[in-house]
């Protein structure tokens, strides 16, 4: 992700989340060396007008020998065609070459989707954040997997 993408993924994250980040959150994940944001595009041409350019896009940091995932969203018309399992394996793949041993997550302990799309990927949950999404007074799961 550069600058000039930030416009269409807050469309994504506003579209994904009832309690989005804030633009300047993501302006900040832009200038740090350990954070790294993907996206996934559209092919040029694939969407009606209209469309979504951005279908989806992930937030992580490698620090040290941990990848941790700050953010994964798809956008609703792009949803169930593997956007978010491809976004995964490639954050996944990113830290196995730059030597970490696990991958971390929190997620809403109500997103069924989520939670069984990790652990397809090998997470197993390991604990509970209580109250950790304040707007809700929603729990998360603490995810984890061994690399």
């Amino acid at each position: 992700m550069t600058l000039p993408d930030l416009d269409d993924v807050m469309a994504v994250e506003r579209a994904a989340f009832k309690h989005p980040w804030s633009t300047e959150l993501f302006r900040r994940e832009l200038m740090h060396d350990w954070s790294t944001v993907l996206l996934c595009l559209a092919r040029p041409g694939s969407q009606p007008d209209g469309g979504p350019r951005v279908l989806g896009f992930i937030i992580f940091w490698l620090v040290h020998d941990e990848v941790h995932v700050l953010n994964v969203a798809t956008h609703p018309s792009a949803r169930r065609q593997g956007i978010g399992r491809l976004l995964m394996a490639e954050a996944i793949e990113r830290g196995r070459r730059t030597g970490a041993s696990l991958v971390t997550l929190e997620v809403r302990r109500s997103n069924a989707a989520a939670l069984g799309l990790y652990r397809e990927l090998g997470f197993r949950p390991i604990g509970i954040r209580p109250n950790y999404y304040v707007d809700e007074g929603e729990d998360a799961v603490v995810m984890i997997l061994d690399l």
